[in-house]
């Protein structure tokens, strides 16, 4: 387990933010709308309870793009550079934020739980071995260790009883 705060900031540093501990679960994504909302490749999201994060400095500028679901994307972004640093999806709302680890000070210590959306690759991407990849997505609750799966459960419970 990761212990303590992680720190992090956009690429200008205006928006810095420490996190605490260690992520839910993390995914690299090739699908083709993380493709279009960064221009690369593919992205890579550390998904925390939202109260995990704290912005320390610097102020986000919100954009609301549709998510695969069909719900509202919130990705906030540096309000100077743009750099997009978290996202909240719509299934947990704001109770759950899914940080881009690009833009951590140190994120040597983040290794994705997951490759997802692999049929949408770029035809020349290359996957990790040892990371299990999925042509979709996949159920957390099958691959994340017990105490992991148990925050994820409990931030479900929380957005049914009407939070976030």
């Amino acid at each position: 387990m990761i212990e303590g705060f992680h720190e992090g900031g956009c690429g200008c540093g205006h928006v810095r933010y420490r996190v605490e501990g260690e992520p839910i679960f993390v995914n690299n994504c090739h699908c083709r709308q993380c493709q279009q909302q960064t221009g690369g490749t593919s992205v890579v999201n550390a998904f925390y309870e939202g109260e995990r994060f704290v912005l320390v400095q610097g102020a986000f500028r919100e954009h609301i793009v549709t998510a695969g679901s069909g719900g509202p994307h919130t990705i906030c972004r540096c309000s100077a550079c743009g750099t997009a640093v978290l996202s909240f999806y719509p299934r947990m709302g704001r109770l759950g934020a899914g940080l881009r680890v690009g833009t951590l000070d140190d994120a040597s210590w983040v290794t994705p739980d997951a490759v997802i959306f692999t049929g949408e690759a770029m035809p020349w991407v290359a996957f990790p071995a040892g990371i299990p990849a999925f042509e979709t997505t996949y159920n957390a609750l099958d691959l994340l260790p017990p105490e992991r799966v148990a925050r994820l459960k409990a931030l479900v419970e929380r957005r049914k009883a009407g939070e976030g």
